[in-house]
């Protein structure tokens, strides 16, 4: 994960939080005023996003003390501390609220792709995410996909080519997207057309395009468009595929699995700060 963009977005997150000031904590608590905050797991699942602790807490105070006991990628229990910030009263308590919802959320993906993961059990084919993420957390969460097991699709417009029916209907024809694209691309980025039906799919191996994604198809639908697909080219079954439906695309032959849950609609892990004061000032 790029640090210096997570600094950058904590600082944004933080200003939106906290405007002027914290008028709670910053009137209530002076600077001779310590104390701890612990984050404890009260569910199972994955952790990710201890970078966001030592970021945050950084950026409000750079005296606040962090210790982390766990890991991203490690397996929590109820109960299970995960970190200790320690330091001014109120630098932790008005840090804690984002730091706290940007830990639930990236636990609560990374949780949700571990459970995808596990589901499909497979040695061929990857689960991976796609571009339904909350704006202005796709780092985050695509890190967070990364840390449940899972792969990262394309992480915007920009890295990536993906035809889709509305662009090659523009284009005239799928032969002649391809061909305009090779014309005006560098050789490094990669071609991938969305596909539903046997002509398409001809169609864009005929275009020796670098993926074909199988758009709202059946496990049994996949498993006949693989076979007109060449080992060059790789595969990917796409469209409202839910979690608990992996099991049954297992064996259906493609590369990739993109899951787009895994982003819009991953649970929250249940983590909570507590906050025992160990030293008093207040008058």
């Amino acid at each position: 994960m790029n640090l210096l963009k997570l600094r950058r977005s904590l600082e944004e997150f933080f200003t939106e939080d906290i405007g002027d000031q914290d008028l709670t904590s910053d009137v209530l608590f002076d600077r001779d005023t310590k104390g701890e905050i612990r984050f404890l797991a009260k569910q199972e699942g994955i952790l990710c996003g201890t970078d966001v602790i030592a970021t945050g807490y950084g950026i409000l105070d750079p005296e606040v003390e962090i210790e982390v006991w766990q890991q991203d990628g490690h397996p929590l229990q109820a109960g299970d501390e995960i970190a200790r910030a320690y330091g001014n009263m109120a630098s932790l308590l008005k840090g804690e609220r984002v730091i706290l919802n940007l830990l639930q959320r990236m636990s609560g993906i990374a949780t949700l792709t571990r459970q995808a993961v596990q589901n499909l059990a497979s040695d061929h084919t990857r689960i991976c995410d796609t571009r339904k993420t909350t704006p202005g957390l796709r780092m985050l969460e695509k890190y967070a996909v990364r840390t449940g097991g899972g792969y990262n699709h394309r992480n915007g417009l920009y890295d990536a080519v993906m035809l889709k029916d509305n662009h090659i209907a523009f284009a005239g024809s799928l032969d002649e997207a391809v061909r305009k694209l090779r014309d005006r691309l560098g050789h490094m980025v990669k071609i991938e057309v969305e596909t539903e039906n046997e002509e398409q799919v001809a169609a864009a191996v005929k275009a020796e395009v670098d993926c074909i994604m199988f758009d709202n198809r059946s496990p049994e639908e996949i498993k006949g468009l693989v076979q007109l697909v060449p080992g060059s080219i790789k595969t990917e079954a796409s469209g409202g595929i839910a979690v608990d439906q992996l099991a049954s695309f297992r064996d259906c032959g493609v590369n990739y699995i993109s899951l787009g849950c895994l982003t819009h609609s991953a649970p929250a892990l249940d983590i909570s700060a507590k906050v025992p004061i160990l030293e008093r000032s207040l008058s």
